[in-house]
């Protein structure tokens, strides 16, 4: 496996990923990186959440962008707004020893008219969510006119949360551009529409093993018990956890937001993120959970998308998921920056052959602890 110098990444941001701990490329990284850095052309990257597609793309992007010219040169698109916190706030630290290269977020949820001074300042890189992307163009809040770079982070989420019309709109307008890179962990009709009619017919393609995708350093678990049990099972757990701080994962709305009043009432330290809460109140639990005041975080999947939370002990499957890429997903929530984590998932017996299907597909073994009785 060859280091980011080999890569051919600079010295100074090769300084910046050495303090994250970023010292070894992933697959997904040495291979994009290395095409990219020496092409300028359409790509089309499979790889699932957790990969460290951020890296991937955004280092070859930042040796692109000319600190000298105050002109938005690049834009970003992603699914929600914790995810573009994410990219931003990613690739400022990866430029902290190289000469300053500013990068601005612009999402839905938050005030427009802060979002528009913010963007007079000199911006390089724009990050932003489809919706507000259109809403500040059709304002003539941003000039998109010097962007040479496109980026699609988590395609596939963005069409599952409605964003075909606005993506489509946005690839029509944005026309100067010398390459335009596509990442998605899945390929629905939806994203192959978009290659087919916005990417070049040569665009580059890269796809990651899903066997090699899912972090060493968890330790994947299963309790088999009946769904009555379930709650019992996990008190147990976070009893024995109780220094620790973690994530645990429902399959609904409704799910996540019953399992946070049971935790709540049983005096766990808990909040819950979900689809139907506020902006504001979503907010309010994500500060209070990375102060570590609350132990226990209760997520949807999409909820939890752009999730950046340091020293997760563990992750809870409370439901299943019922695709691949969201289990990848979920786990790498915990054993971030070369620490380790657990996976724990709760499982029905009837649903045993959804664990060994991960084991087959993901390329992992899971352990069984059986339940106290």
């Amino acid at each position: 496996m060859k280091n980011f110098e080999d890569l051919g990444i600079s010295k100074e941001l090769i300084k910046g990923l050495n303090e994250l701990n970023i010292i070894k490329p992933t697959q997904i990284q040495s291979e994009v990186i290395s095409f990219l850095l020496n092409e300028k052309v359409d790509l089309v990257g499979q790889a699932q959440t957790g990969t460290g597609k951020t890296a991937a793309y955004g280092l070859p992007l930042l040796h692109r962008i000319d600190p000298q010219k105050k002109v938005i040169q690049a834009l970003i698109l992603c699914p929600t707004r914790e995810l573009g916190q994410q990219i931003a706030k990613h690739l400022f630290m990866f430029t902290k020893y190289t000469d300053k290269v500013y990068t601005e977020a612009v999402f839905g949820g938050a005030k427009i008219d802060l979002q528009i001074n913010a963007l007079k300042r000199p911006t390089h890189i724009v990050v932003a969510t489809p919706g507000r992307l259109i809403d500040l163009v059709s304002r003539k809040a941003i000039d998109l006119s010097h962007v040479k770079t496109l980026i699609l982070d988590e395609a596939d989420e963005m069409l599952t949360m409605g964003f075909k019309q606005e993506l489509d709109e946005i690839l029509g307008f944005v026309k100067g551009t010398d390459s335009k890179w596509l990442f998605s962990a899945t390929m629905p009709v939806g994203i192959k529409q978009i290659i087919n009619e916005h990417l070049s017919p040569k665009a580059h393609r890269i796809e990651v093993d899903v066997k090699n995708i899912v972090n060493e350093n968890i330790e994947h678990k299963f309790i088999v018990c009946d769904i009555a049990d379930k709650f019992d099972v996990l008190m147990q757990f976070l009893k024995s956890e109780r220094s620790s701080r973690g994530v645990v994962f429902c399959k609904t709305k409704a799910g996540a937001q019953n399992l946070e009043k049971q935790l709540i009432a049983k005096n766990v330290l808990a909040g819950a993120i979900h689809g139907d809460l506020l902006q504001k109140d979503r907010d309010k639990v994500m500060r209070a959970f990375t102060k570590s005041r609350l132990q226990v975080l209760v997520a949807t999947d999409i909820a939890a998308r752009g999730l950046d939370i340091n020293d997760l002990a563990f992750v809870v499957h409370y439901q299943l998921p019922e695709k691949d890429a969201y289990y990848t997903h979920r786990s790498g929530r915990t054993a971030r920056a070369g620490k380790k984590g657990v996976s724990l998932s709760l499982v029905p017996p009837f649903e045993m052959k959804q664990i060994r299907h991960f084991e087959t597909k993901l390329g992992i073994s899971f352990t069984q602890i059986k339940e106290k009785k």
